[in-house]
């Protein structure tokens, strides 16, 4: 959803890119999720950060709540900033159905993008 809201709200002013420890499927909550708010990532594919370590990155946001301590940070001299966002799956692992998980996915999905949204002002502060 991190790099969904990246891409469409800070369009044409970075590269957004998305990782974790290990590649996942596409979760289908956090494209229904997003596709509710007018952003479409059912293209969007799970890569390991392993996958990025090429890029040259400026700024790496780390997401999930336990992301400070588990994620690998190869991106020699990118400036990081940790949001430790909730993780939609497991708010949803006792949910029956998908309509019972949804409320955590639209929640996170909205703080993620209120935090997107302040990212240029954060980057800027970092400097």
């Amino acid at each position: 959803m991190a790099e969904g809201w990246a891409k469409h709200l800070l369009r044409g002013k970075c590269e957004a890119y998305s990782a974790g420890t290990e590649p996942h499927p596409l979760n289908q909550c956090a494209v229904k999720a997003m596709k509710e708010s007018g952003v479409d990532i059912s293209n969007h594919s799970s890569k390991s950060v392993e996958s990025l370590k090429s890029i040259p990155f400026d700024l790496v946001v780390t997401v999930c709540d336990s992301a400070a301590k588990s994620c690998p940070t190869p991106m020699q001299g990118a400036r990081i900033v940790h949001a430790p966002f909730d993780d939609p799956p497991r708010l949803a692992e006792n949910a029956k159905t998908d309509e019972e998980a949804m409320p955590h996915y639209r929640r996170v999905r909205d703080e993620i993008k209120e935090f997107v949204r302040l990212l240029p002002a954060i980057w800027s502060e970092e400097k």
